[in-house]
């Protein structure tokens, strides 16, 4: 049990130091950090911490927010910009509160490893259910996140309930199921020392075996790790983007590289846009203790261009679980065919209403990562007029040869020829001066180029 003592007394530093990483002037607030009982199903134990801005935006998304060994949720809402953040776009964060006495999420037993199978995962399962209950909150928009211990089961959650979980963001974690133990031990010391190396379709199929009758979408993954962690060490950074790049089937050559800052090194698969399905930011030097960069996460989780409008319920919440909060205990139906396409949101049975931008204030800017016959396009829709545009359909026209094959933050139809890219729920709105980033991966016979023009609801847009 002592790395366990180990595992983030550094982390708490770590969430300390990062405070200072990233200043803003946030709105004044009121909301404090609230804890909820009687939540719901709750084999384990767990506290509920939540925190609520005044202003919330319209359906508001879900943030879990888990801690690492040694912590609380009141710590790591406290150590965190998570909650500052909210005031400023309008989810909500759920901060569940470990009570055994290691203070560490369970992300090795056999129970919390398999769906609805109890342990600490059903129990933050029914925080989600209690919140998208009680504030009526988008369930396509539902995201995790954690620091070391809280890291490990942000990937435990998204491999146990792929289908409620659109993305996480994992800070010095390991891959779902590299923890397992056996016995009651808490420790894995393979696992931690970076000893456990499987093959990305072993990893993948760890997630896919725990949901045999799910085909998908897939939740995306953001993945941090330094190079000198000795507690969780460097090589967990490689095999969680081997498993979630295999659940995607995304190869593991990346389709974008970059340095955001001088000892990082940003990685994406799948896409080159800041939604890709999978992102990992390898820091260099950097031990355990790393630093937590909210502001990141919730960009790759797609909550900075909210803008909270409602406030919040005003009564109190209930001291009693609502009528429904227990987790299914089996696998969800098949919803859809195998798909290697990151999680997006089904477009409305019917056209979303549209306010068409008036002439020339749209711009699109389109870039293409290309290799033998295949490409991955990243596309920048640019509202540069003075109006809103409310929900939005980019059409353009496929080189011919080309065919998408999967796409991210838009659907696509058809796949190839004369096509449409329609909004997501979560992307609808594009303010002036605003943008939207959508992007798709496609096969090619020899022809990589762009195409030519492109229509924003029937108003043609200037090409960058």
């Amino acid at each position: 049990m002592r790395p366990i003592a180990k595992i983030l007394a550094v982390a708490a530093a770590a969430v300390t130091a990062a405070a200072a990483a990233l200043t803003f002037a946030a709105p004044a607030s009121a909301a404090t950090l609230t804890e909820v009982t009687n939540f719901g199903t709750n084999p384990s134990n767990l506290r509920m911490y939540l925190y609520v801005p005044d202003r919330v935006a319209p359906r508001p998304p879900i943030l879990v927010a888990m801690h690492y060994c040694t912590g609380t949720g009141p710590a790591f809402h406290s150590g965190t910009q998570y909650a500052s953040l909210a005031d400023r776009y309008g989810y909500i964060v759920i901060y569940p509160s470990v009570t055994r006495s290691s203070q560490c999420f369970d992300v090795y037993s056999q129970q919390a490893l398999t769906r609805g199978g109890g342990s600490d995962p059903v129990g933050i399962r029914s925080m989600v259910s209690y919140v998208q209950q009680r504030y009526d909150a988008d369930p396509s928009r539902i995201f995790a996140t954690g620091v070391s211990s809280g890291a490990m089961m942000t990937n435990v959650m998204l491999g146990v309930y792929p289908d409620v979980f659109a993305a996480g963001a994992s800070f010095a974690g390991v891959p779902f199921t590299c923890f397992a133990t056996t016995g009651g031990s808490e420790w894995n010391s393979q696992c931690a020392g970076g000893q456990v190396v499987r093959t990305a379709q072993q990893w993948g199929d760890a997630v896919r075996n725990t949901n045999s009758s799910y085909r998908g979408p897939w939740p995306r993954m953001q993945i941090w790790h330094g190079t000198n962690d000795d507690t969780l060490r460097y090589p967990n950074f490689a095999e969680q983007v081997k498993q979630w790049t295999n659940v995607h089937g995304l190869s593991q050559t990346p389709t974008f590289t970059d340095s955001p800052q001088g000892n990082y090194t940003r990685t994406r698969y799948g896409g080159s846009g800041g939604m890709a399905p999978v992102e990992a930011i390898s820091m260099q030097g950097t031990g355990h203790n790393l630093p937590v960069d909210a502001a990141q996460v919730i960009r790759f989780f797609g909550l900075d261009g909210t803008t909270p409008t409602t406030a919040p319920p005003t009564t109190a919440p209930p001291t009693t679980a609502p009528p429904t909060t227990a987790p299914p205990t089996t696998a969800p139906p098949t919803t859809a065919p195998p798909t290697t396409a990151p999680p997006t949101t089904a477009p409305p049975t019917t056209a979303p209403p549209t306010t068409p931008p008036p002439s020339g204030t749209c711009r699109v800017t389109y870039g293409v990562n290309a290799w033998n016959n295949g490409l991955v396009a990243s596309v920048t829709i640019a509202n540069t007029g003075s109006s809103a545009i409310n929900g939005w359909s980019l059409a353009f026209t496929l080189p011919s040869g080309q065919t998408i094959t999967s796409g991210w933050n838009a659907t696509y139809s058809p796949t190839s020829g004369a096509v449409t890219a329609r909004n997501v729920s979560y992307n609808a709105g594009i303010p002036p001066n605003g943008s939207q980033s959508i992007g798709f991966q496609a096969t090619h016979s020899g022809n990589s180029g762009r195409p030519s023009s492109f229509t924003l609801n029937g108003t043609p847009c200037a090409v960058a």
